[in-house]
């Protein structure tokens, strides 16, 4: 079988449409549509079947998928091995973070990665954690969150490694009387109006948990993914809000440390499996670790502070 068929196989699997992967691959539609013909003739089975408007694996391509992969990763490996004869790593890193981890971590990242020689070509997404693996088709690196309860992503084909712990804070407005606490019971946040974020996101999957302990559902008055515009509005009274410890920014906001559940966030760096062995690759990883570290060095957090995460990667063979 031919590698670039293999390749196109696998574009057309991650973004499922024949459009989308000839996008990806600067080519035409007409030109993957006969790649694909061609590996189908040299499996000797179906690969690909309609799903809607869209393309699916059959089992048979299911099958194949991991071998595509094994096969592309031994010939990344190559490049990377041949990279390493060089003394500086070089090239272009493509990074996917979301927002306030971004905020957090990027700018310090990037000023470590100056003088480098690599270029770091940074790109906000916002989504779950669930849709990493199909950023993975686009990005080399991807900066992603969850609930610290929450299954990690990793999987034969997304290595996955936790770099930090942030805990999540109850922020109310200044004239609540909660305010001036340092510590909240969740079973007293039981008829609060609360400010949230989106489904699938770990804040809210906090406030699922915060509905266990009390019996209560939440009344969730708005939903909104900006952290900036939930503590514009908690701090004019419109309802309170659990905030991740290092996105809470606004002055006019009081600050408790929720009592009676577990509530964190972590950071996961998320890659393909053995794309660490680039050597440009592994130069931004490292960064994120030193900025991660700087900035535990940097605080002297409660009880419940940050932490950093477990240094191994992991997949579905590797401790996962």
């Amino acid at each position: 079988m031919d590698v670039r068929r293999l390749r196109v196989l696998r574009e057309v699997a991650d973004r499922g449409t024949v459009a989308a992967a000839a996008a990806a691959l600067s080519t035409t539609p007409s030109a993957i549509s006969q790649q694909l013909k061609v590996l189908t003739r040299e499996a000797g089975v179906a690969l690909l079947e309609p799903d809607g408007r869209r393309l699916r694996l059959t089992a048979a391509g299911r099958a194949l998928l991991p071998h595509v992969d094994e096969v592309l990763s031994a010939l990344d490996r190559a490049v990377a091995e041949m990279d390493s004869f060089s003394e500086t790593p070089r090239g272009t890193v493509r990074v996917a973070l979301f927002p306030s981890g971004a905020a957090l971590l990027l700018p310090r990242v990037l000023h470590r990665m100056a003088t480098s020689g690599v270029t770091v070509d940074a790109r906000d997404e916002d989504v779950p954690a669930s849709a990493v693996p199909r950023l993975l088709a686009d990005y080399d690196v991807v900066l992603t969150h969850r609930d610290e309860r929450a299954p990690t992503i990793a999987s034969e084909r997304v290595a996955v490694r936790t770099v930090l712990r942030e805990p999540i804070d109850l922020v109310v407005p200044p004239d609540h009387p909660l305010a001036g606490r340092e510590s909240v019971e969740v079973r007293e946040l039981a008829n609060e109006r609360w400010i949230s974020v989106r489904g699938g996101f770990p804040v809210d999957d906090v406030l699922l948990s915060v509905a266990a302990v009390t019996g209560v559902e939440p009344r969730v008055v708005m939903r909104i993914n900006d952290f900036r515009l939930i503590e514009e509005l908690v701090s004019a009274g419109h309802g309170i809000a659990l905030m991740p410890r290092y996105a809470s920014a606004h002055p006019a906001v009081a600050r408790c440390r929720l009592a009676g559940v577990r509530a964190a966030r972590v950071y996961d760096v998320a890659i393909r499996p053995g794309a660490d062995l680039r050597p440009a690759v592994r130069a931004v990883l490292r960064a994120f670790d030193d900025e991660v570290a700087s900035l535990l060095d940097a605080v002297t957090p409660p009880g419940d502070g940050p932490s950093r995460g477990p240094e191994p990667p992991e997949s579905a063979d590797r401790g996962r």
